[in-house]
């Protein structure tokens, strides 16, 4: 029975917490609020492609596709003051960040964001600039 209340609560505090898609328009306007930025992308892809200005680059997988869960939450933790806190994620394309978000909102994260399409296709095809390093 104990199991099954768990179950609900945490299916329950799922429904309430958003893992929402946004676009150019209100990804500036997060950022312009104080949201954190948070760059997925590996070191390789900063240098290549570079980053959204005001971005903290956190890599989320190895260049080999591992999870650095460690790091990364390490990382999370000193962004943010607790799990209703929002930031968003970027990648390059959405994929990771899709993946990474579904799995953060199971987690009890409540204010996730994810830019549409990533940074390459989301960001830098609409004709906003990056930063390189």
């Amino acid at each position: 029975m104990k199991k099954i209340i768990l179950a609900t609560l945490l299916l329950g505090m799922s429904l309430f917490a958003e893992f929402k898609t946004i676009d150019v328009k209100e990804f500036k306007k997060l950022q312009k609020e104080g949201v954190p930025v948070i760059d997925i992308r590996t070191e390789g892809e900063w240098k290549e492609t570079g980053i959204i200005e005001g971005a903290k680059k956190i890599t989320f997988f190895s260049e080999k596709g591992q999870p650095l869960l460690a790091d990364w939450f390490f990382e999370l933790g000193l962004l943010l003051k607790d799990k209703s806190s929002p930031f968003i994620i970027y990648c390059a394309h959405a994929s990771r960040t899709e993946a990474l978000g579904e799995g953060l909102k199971q987690m009890g994260f409540e204010n996730i964001y994810e830019l549409k399409g990533g940074i390459e296709n989301g960001w830098i095809k609409v004709g906003e600039k990056v930063v390189k390093e």
